[in-house]
């Protein structure tokens, strides 16, 4: 079995390792479903939630829910607020992640995450609501940079593309799970209308700690141990989860194909993430940048108001529209699921281009057809599905792309820069110019956010045509060689 080693060097330790190879040619097994269910189920909670208070709007805006609030305050402002403590969340917990692990950060973004989903259980005024809606996106976006992270180091390279798409597409398994949860909560006859709306917020509570209980099983990041002075540890876990492997499949595991040399390291400060991504990784940022501004802004479009839509141009009644939102939560996560494996296939040019250019296209068309008054609420969901069947798979690329295309030191703090900086763009200013302009009841107004969600994604699908790195099936070291590699030893991409 492969083992590493390690010389004094001035200035730190140098070690010859061949750990990010031996994680590469592992067999899929059941410990790596293990990883899936542990970090990946936190995305459908998210999923849950989101959905859950894009649907309730209308009633928590009713006389006797219990909260003076308005359905545009829910929907714009606390949408808003969200995403923003989502942006800032990523930055803080980013750094941490980068600087003290993997598994440190994903068990307390979780638990900050659910802590102030329960608190916003019991909202009784709009600053209450408001304050636990920014630190519940506070804590997921601790969870965006944590968790990718730490899957893109622990699946083998030639699942990670359809396994990463996957695990971010299960927030819709999440959203069809509110969009139904959400009927019940606004049925009066089962549940008062100061009550059903808070038991959605606590079962996503008990949910959470499932799955904490879960991840406790999860290891750190050898990659990262290796890379802060701790190959015994790493060497530990690998050994580890080779024995596993090695066992279930009842067969030596094959020899690992390449080996790295780094020079260890205890942090890498700000200046050097600076340089890296906008000097050495320059067009690298601006394709990140573009996918994220592209999908944040399309999914703004469609999902802020789509309620409103229903309601205002179509008659729909207001405890209906959980039933269309089911089957585009379905087309979203069918999305991910049926073209992931494509990503690591058929390529990340080919795949996040086309993605992101047809589901454009397919919303320009939609904003035709409702333009001219030819869609019904049946006929624009099946619309919207079959957009977000490509924007899902596409926004879902995005996560992978920022998470495997710059170096190892800087991968969390690389996704939540991209995520806080694209989502900020989009899904800040979205739900607040969305929600307005959904909100006036004019068909042209609606249009034009249907055409500029389509137009930003067209945009950022030909960014991907020119810019989108070849990385399906190479190892992370391969795709971008670790800061702390010397010149001495590189990682060979994986088969």
């Amino acid at each position: 079995m492969a083992t590493d080693m390690g010389v004094e060097e001035s200035g730190g330790r140098t070690i010859t390792t061949r750990i990010p190879a031996r994680l590469d040619r592992l067999p899929w097994s059941r410990w790596h479903w293990t990883i899936v269910i542990g970090l990946g189920t936190v995305w459908i909670l998210d999923g849950l939630e989101v959905t859950v208070v894009g649907n309730i709007a209308s009633r928590l805006s009713e006389p006797g829910s219990g909260l003076a609030i308005s359905s545009s305050q829910v929907t714009g402002t606390a949408a808003a607020l969200y995403v923003a403590g989502a942006c800032i969340g990523a930055l803080f917990w980013g750094r941490l992640t980068d600087r003290h692990g993997r598994k440190n950060l994903f068990m307390i973004t979780l638990a900050v995450y659910l802590a102030a989903t329960a608190l916003t259980s019991i909202s009784f005024a709009p600053w209450w609501f408001f304050t636990f809606r920014f630190l519940t996106g506070f804590g997921i976006g601790g969870e965006y940079a944590a968790i990718n992270s730490a899957i893109d180091e622990l699946i083998p390279a030639r699942h990670r593309g359809r396994v990463d798409l996957i695990i971010n597409g299960s927030f819709w398994i999440g959203a069809v799970g509110g969009s139904l949860l959400s009927i019940v909560a606004l049925n009066t006859d089962f549940l008062a209308k100061d009550v059903g709306w808070r038991l959605t917020f606590a079962l996503g509570v008990v949910l959470g700690l499932v799955i904490l209980l879960v991840r406790r099983n999860v290891p750190e990041s050898p990659r990262w141990l290796l890379i802060h002075g701790r190959e015994r540890e790493a060497e530990e876990i690998v050994s580890s989860i080779e024995e596993r492997v090695a066992t279930e499949q009842g067969k030596p595991l094959p020899e690992p194909d390449g080996e790295l040399v780094i020079h260890q390291r205890r942090g890498t400060s700000f200046v050097e993430i600076g340089r890296t991504l906008f000097r050495d990784y320059r067009r690298r940022a601006v394709l990140g940048f573009s996918l994220f501004i592209g999908q944040a802004f399309l999914y703004n479009a469609i999902t802020f108001g789509f309620g409103a839509i229903l309601t205002t141009f179509f008659d729909v009644p207001t405890g209906d529209t959980g039933y269309y939102f089911v089957v585009i939560a379905v087309g979203n996560f069918l999305g991910p699921l049926l073209l992931g494996k494509l990503f690591d296939t058929v390529g990340r040019r080919v795949m996040i281009s086309s993605t992101y250019l047809l589901s454009g296209l397919l919303l320009f068309g939609t904003a035709w057809l409702f333009d001219r008054g030819a869609l019904s609420a049946g006929t624009l969901t099946a619309c919207w599905c079959a957009v977000l069947f490509f924007a899902s798979a596409g926004a879902s690329s995005a996560y992978l792309t920022v998470s495997e295309i710059f170096p190892m030191e800087t991968r969390a703090m690389s996704i939540a820069f991209f995520y806080a900086l694209g989502t900020a763009a989009g899904g800040i200013s979205g739900p607040l110019l969305f929600a307005d302009l959904t909100g006036t009841g004019k068909v042209a107004d609606t249009v034009l956010a249907f055409q500029i969600g389509a137009g930003l994604m067209c945009a950022a699908g030909l960014v991907a045509a020119l810019l989108a790195v070849n990385a399906e099936r190479r190892s992370l070291e391969d795709i971008a060689a670790p800061l702390s590699a010397t010149a001495r030893g590189t990682a060979k991409a994986q088969a």
